[in-house]
């Protein structure tokens, strides 16, 4: 069976997921513990990142060589189209959701997380032991906001990174206004990536990820709740009904968490 090593919340890591699940594909989840999991990954691959797919005795290492790797071991339903110009453009467009979307969502979750403590915890899988959701939630946020000054998330790259995003969604929204999909009228991999990439923005109504119920459907308020993006949203949600997995075994999760993440 494929072995995919991944994070649960990191937006390339859905990205696969959502590539395998539309695939139709079985793959067993390895969650990497940050810090001593990469020294492991190291180890097999020779770098820290997720996700890593595994297959038999090939690691393949990159969200957009696995999605190549896919289509070339396991053609059926073809992630990126043999035509040179819609490959082109399938690729393209990829390519710039994964350095967009990817990465400005990021920065805007951070923001989330520094000034929410609830919030913070609650984006813990739902397996975490209590006492360390205790802990994460009592981080101090002048804290994070240090921390964040040290990786280059200082407010105003932050307040930049949303002011990007709407523009993103403004243009995404606006492709879909008479297609069902980004490129036309069958799905590919630029559909996918940005699908998979939008989950810090908000949440999956479904139960495709392993965080509580009560998450679902929420996200960032000065995009998730605005009627101008709704059209992108729905788009997402059905494209996660279409294609994505549900969790497969995990009860409803208990516990209660805020219904919008406030960045000031």
């Amino acid at each position: 069976m494929l072995e995919l090593y991944q994070w649960e919340l990191s937006q390339y890591s859905e990205k696969v997921r959502l590539c395998l699940d539309y695939k139709g594909l079985e793959y067993r989840k390895i969650e990497v513990t940050p810090g001593i999991g990469q020294v492991e990954l190291f180890r097999l691959t020779g770098q820290k990142q997720v996700p890593v797919l595994k297959d038999g005795h090939r690691y393949i290492v990159d969200s957009t060589e696995i999605a190549k790797y896919l289509d070339s071991e396991y053609p059926d339903r073809p992630l990126i189209p043999t035509d040179k110009k819609k490959r082109a453009a399938a690729l393209l467009m990829e390519d710039w959701a994964d350095e967009s979307i990817g990465v400005k969502g990021r920065k805007a979750l951070f923001a989330a997380i520094s000034q929410d403590q609830n919030f913070r915890k609650s984006l813990l899988p739902v397996s975490t032991p209590d006492i360390l959701k205790s802990m994460v939630e009592g981080v101090p946020a002048d804290f994070l906001n240090v921390l964040g000054l040290g990786v280059g998330f200082s407010p105003d790259v932050i307040t930049s990174a949303i002011a990007s995003l709407r523009q993103d969604l403004e243009i995404l929204t606006e492709l879909l206004s008479d297609s069902p999909y980004l490129l036309g009228d069958e799905p590919t991999i630029a559909d996918l990536a940005v699908a998979g990439l939008s989950i810090l923005l908000k949440f999956p109504q479904g139960p495709y990820l392993d965080l509580p119920e009560s998450l679902r459907g929420k996200g960032l308020p000065i995009l998730a709740n605005n009627p101008d993006y709704e059209r992108f949203f729905t788009w997402r949600d059905r494209l996660y009904d279409q294609f994505r997995k549900p969790l497969s075994g995990k009860p409803p999760s208990a516990g209660s968490a805020p219904t919008s993440i406030q960045i000031d």
